[in-house]
């Protein structure tokens, strides 16, 4: 069995052809598509965040609102730049949306990806310390989140204050319980998941990985995916970890699917460089008729290595598209693969 979710961008424009045309429609199809996910049996609806863009932002209005909505779908992100984030706002939202959930949140964080403006988080009142770079900052914030999250008083109380406050020092509130277990970190390179497994974060391994061995996209994540359940087992945590990876996959079933993706059938993975310094390898995408896309599928070291697969829709298609896409992965290929 393997949990299966969908990852949305939220992308949103006012072009030809798209059916999110506005913030509103992002945000407001969104938890339109979470609902319909749900009542097909998926288990997952995930978001990526992403400022100065025609994207979705801010995460926990929406994350609130899908989880009020629903009753069962696990509701995460993929990712929250950390870089952009104040630890201690950041754990009260959270607290409160999870609290609306039903503590159903997985949230996935991370140092963050090249941005639509130049160091963007500094427009935030973030500056890295004059010994740090802007990821160090990232998992600065980051170590903060995780310990404000166990619950525990730090902060002096006022002998007189304005409501009776327990005793000792006191915590942020409010207080999800549990949350601290269900964060994630997405993780581009094997040392940044090691990181990951040693604090007790569970994995979100990248849509793309700095090209390390020259090896194909799957293979890289695979080994990605052992390092850090290694890392974990030597941290010597209680739980278990979770891994989950994203794809893009078109079960190619009517007119409409040939016609968006049917030229991904000859999809390949790709090279490229996310900032002059850094070669990254991109996954490829899936399209196929379900048998093919079956075989095709079963070749994936690292979907075999996680437990959680988030299938990257392309939100801008419509909410009614969207769960077609969906429900074929459910319906026509997971059965087939042991995933259902």
């Amino acid at each position: 069995m393997k949990k299966i979710g969908f990852l949305s961008f939220g992308h949103w424009s006012p072009s030809q052809g798209s059916q999110t045309r506005s913030a509103s429609d992002a945000l407001l199809q969104s938890i339109d598509l979470a609902v319909a996910a749900e009542e097909l049996g998926a288990d997952g609806a995930f978001f990526r965040v992403h400022h100065f863009a025609r994207q979705l932002a801010s995460p926990f209005p929406l994350l609130a609102t899908v989880g009020a909505k629903t009753s069962r779908i696990e509701i995460g992100t993929a990712v929250i730049d950390m870089r952009y984030e104040n630890p201690l706002y950041m754990a009260e939202d959270a607290g409160a949306a999870d609290i609306i959930a039903g503590g159903r949140l997985q949230l996935g964080l991370s140092r963050g990806s090249p941005e639509q403006v130049i160091d963007g988080w500094r427009y935030f009142g973030y500056r890295p310390a004059d010994d740090e770079t802007e990821a160090d900052m990232a998992r600065r914030h980051t170590e903060v989140f995780l310990d404000v999250l166990r619950g525990q008083g730090f902060a002096k109380p006022n002998a007189q204050p304005m409501f009776p406050n327990p005793d000792g020092l006191l915590r942020l509130e409010p207080h999800s319980e549990g949350l601290r277990e269900r964060i994630w970190w997405g993780a581009s390179t094997n040392a940044t998941s090691v990181w990951a497994a040693n604090l007790g974060m569970h994995l979100q391994s990248s849509t793309l990985k700095t090209d390390e061995t020259g090896e194909p996209f799957h293979i890289q994540q695979a080994n990605q995916i052992r390092a850090y359940r290694a890392a974990w087992k030597e941290a010597g945590h209680a739980d278990e970890p979770r891994v989950s990876v994203s794809r893009s996959i078109f079960a190619l079933v009517d007119d409409r699917d040939r016609a968006y993706f049917g030229r991904e059938r000859q999809s390949t993975d790709q090279i490229g460089h996310i900032d002059p310094n850094t070669r990254s390898i991109f996954g490829r995408s899936y399209a196929a008729e379900p048998d093919r896309l079956v075989g095709e599928l079963a070749k994936d070291e690292a979907i075999a290595e996680a437990d959680t697969l988030l299938l990257t829709v392309p939100n801008q298609l419509g909410v009614d598209y969207n769960a077609h896409v969906i429900e074929s992965i459910l319906t026509l290929v997971a059965p087939a693969l042991g995933w259902r």
